[in-house]
């Protein structure tokens, strides 16, 4: 395998593209639940497509606690909260990892969590903690959604990568960006959020300032040739010219909805290790981004999903998150390694929405979005 390829499937892999392989079996989970035995010894962790994290450090929390833990990956965050939603009460799992800020209320609203205070709460800023009258969920990480940039096609192009929302919309990037769809995708809901953060609803005070509000930009940059597929990993993996992924796949777009924290998975997976990360990050695109996790109503196995939360914002786990799921910790005691801090981007001003206008407006919002954007 060559330095191309092994970059490409070591950054596939690490950005979940691949399943991660299940910690031991279901057999002791199935066997108590069908006898009423013992209490089952695997607990099982559902969550997006993303979710990583160190064989060594399930290891521990194994060793902690007797429990072990078997991932299994349900789509986008999107596909996999909406999962959650139509299996309430019979889930797939014990707790659920992956629902953010943006599809937050919707997860609450159907009623897929059951309270509990996890431990080491104190040590995560109370901004954080969105349900913490009840702690039906738990943060776990933050990070921003943002447009990234393949630095070597805007050299070659003689070009000037976009920095800001109107920039993406100018002829001079026709044809280059792609996005996720907000209906399927958490990063796609985050971009489509930030346009209307940054632009108001139409016919809202904010629109009537621009005339159009996030309508009008989006008509715009349909104009302009943006292309849209259902998840980050087709986004990035294959349409983006920039990842080891899409170079695998030949995409061909410079331009892509991601993270502020991407560039150091390119560093990273790349052998030898460049100095500089090959992508770069529009910075006045980004929308903060929180997710959480939360025992699942009817879990099989609470008493192991609540030690599995707790052990989710332990320092192990925190300080092991950034170098396998490239966001931010959310705990204060937690390290960041030097590679995440060097080659990351840290976004000042990112573009945020409160949880209650989200609910609020969510799915109008995708039904306008999908009307312009996909019809």
């Amino acid at each position: 395998m060559n330095t191309t390829k092994a970059a490409a499937a070591a950054l596939v892999a690490a950005l979940g593209v691949t399943t991660l392989a299940a910690c031991g079996t279901e057999d002791a989970r199935d066997a108590a639940g069908k006898s009423g035995g013992p209490a089952p010894k695997t607990v099982t962790l559902v969550s997006h497509d993303s979710f990583n994290a160190s064989k060594e450090v399930l290891a521990e929390f194994t060793r902690q606690t007797g429990f072990t833990v078997k991932v299994l990956k349900s789509g986008d965050a999107g596909e996999a909260v909406n999962k959650e939603i139509l299996t309430k009460g019979a889930p797939q799992g014990d707790v659920f990892f992956g629902v953010d800020n943006t599809l937050l209320s919707r997860a609450l609203d159907n009623g897929i969590f059951v309270p509990y205070e996890a431990k080491g709460l104190d040590r995560i800023p109370a901004a954080l903690q969105l349900d913490k009258e009840q702690h039906r969920v738990t943060p776990v990480d933050s990070g921003d959604i943002c447009v990234n940039y393949d630095k070597q096609y805007f050299a070659d192009k003689k070009l000037a990568p976009p920095q800001t929302f109107d920039d993406l919309a100018k002829p001079a990037y026709k044809d280059l960006l792609v996005v996720e769809n907000p209906e399927r995708s958490s990063p796609g809901l985050g971009f489509l959020l930030a346009t209307a953060a940054k632009y108001g609803d139409g016919g809202a005070s904010q629109g009537e300032a621009s005339g159009e509000g996030w309508q009008g930009y989006w008509k715009k940059l349909k104009a302009n040739g943006v292309k849209t597929v259902d998840s980050w990993e087709l986004a990035y993996n294959q349409e983006f010219s920039g990842s080891a992924g899409g170079k695998k796949a030949k995409g061909d777009r410079p331009l892509v909805v991601s993270y502020a924290s991407s560039p150091p998975v390119e560093v990273l997976y790349s052998e030898p290790q460049p100095k500089v990360a090959p992508t770069g990050v529009s910075t006045g695109t980004c929308f903060r981004q929180t997710e959480f996790a939360g025992l699942l109503n009817g879990a099989k196995n609470p008493e192991g999903g609540k030690a599995l939360i707790d052990f989710l914002i332990s320092k192990k786990f925190q300080d092991d998150m950034p170098l396998q799921m490239f966001v931010n910790p959310v705990t204060n005691d937690a390290t960041l390694p030097e590679l995440f801090t060097k080659h990351g981007v840290v976004i000042d001003k990112p573009e945020t929405m409160a949880p209650e206008k989200i609910a609020e407006k969510r799915e109008q919002w995708i039904q306008q979005w999908t009307s312009l954007v996909l019809k």
